[in-house]
Parts: C-alpha cells; structure tokens; sequence
C-alpha cells in the first residue's frame, strides 16, 4: 500500500515587478489573483487551475507554501477589514465562527475556510518592500533571482515585507 503525502493547501503569491508594459492577458490574470499592484500578497489554494494561471504570471510573482506562523503575523500586522481598519481577534469574534487569529491562520493552512467566507476582510495584503531589497527581479529563484516558485522559503519574504 503505497502513502501518498498530502500537498500543501495554501500558497501564498507576492506581486514583485511593477505594471509598465504588461500584457493585457497577464494582466488579466494578475487580476484575478487580486494582486493589481507591487508588493500585494494574495492566498490561494493549491490547484490546476491556480498554478497554470501563476506559471502564466511567473514573471511577475513570487509563490511559495505559506506556513501557519508567517500567515498568523502577517494577518496580524497587514491583515484588513473595510475602512482600512486592522484584522483583529474582537472583529473576529464578532463576524465569524474564530476567536482568535492564530485560529483563522490555522484553519486557512487546512483548507477548512478561505478569506472570502469572512465577511469585511480584504482578500489580500498590502506589504512593504521588502527589507534590505531583492535580488533581481528579472531571474528566476532557481537562478538567484527572486521571481517564479520559491518553496518555504517565501515566509521569510513574508516576515521581511510586513
């Protein structure tokens, strides 16, 4: 009997290269990963779908497996609701089924709801630039850039730009 290995639910995509000479089909696309401009991060679940619409984008985005810890910090600085207002455990208490934030993080990473099912929360983050900057934004992650898949090691991407 063979074990098969259960792949990660959640990716997490950064918006890197700016909007100048984009074409209109990856525009689109970005669009619809409700990443419209640099430095937006959006979540989103681990299918087909998704990742035939990151590989379009793959020159503009950075995506990796987001884990419990980098998701609960972010949401907890960058997290917003409507009103540019922060994410906070008492909205949380009082607009949804979690009590706490490291609850919503930690049902997110299982799949059990998305960002959508919260009423009032944005569906994605505005980060700051990353700290101490990126290395190129014209290669590959694979090449020593910072553009395309970069496994787990986007939650410490995550941590630098929130």
């Amino acid at each position: 009997m063979s074990q098969t290995t259960k792949k990660p639910e959640l990716l997490a995509v950064i918006r890197i290269r700016g909007k100048v000479n984009v074409h209109f089909k990856i525009r689109e696309t970005l669009n619809m990963l409700n990443v419209r401009r640099s430095n937006y991060m959006t979540l989103v679940p681990n299918t087909s779908s998704y990742m035939g619409m990151l590989k379009k984008a793959k020159d503009y985005l950075t995506w990796g497996e987001v884990s419990q810890e980098a998701l609960e910090y972010v949401l907890n600085k960058r997290g917003e609701i409507a009103g540019r207002s922060k994410v906070s455990n008492k909205y949380l208490k009082e607009n949804s089924s979690y009590t706490t934030i490291k609850a919503l993080s930690k049902a997110l990473i299982n799949g059990e709801t998305s960002l959508n099912d919260i009423t009032g929360v944005k569906k994605f983050f505005r980060l700051h630039p990353a700290s101490k900057g990126y290395k190129s934004v014209k290669r590959g992650f694979a090449e020593g850039g910072d553009l395309g898949y970069r496994g787990n090691a986007i939650n410490e991407l995550i941590v630098r730009m929130a």
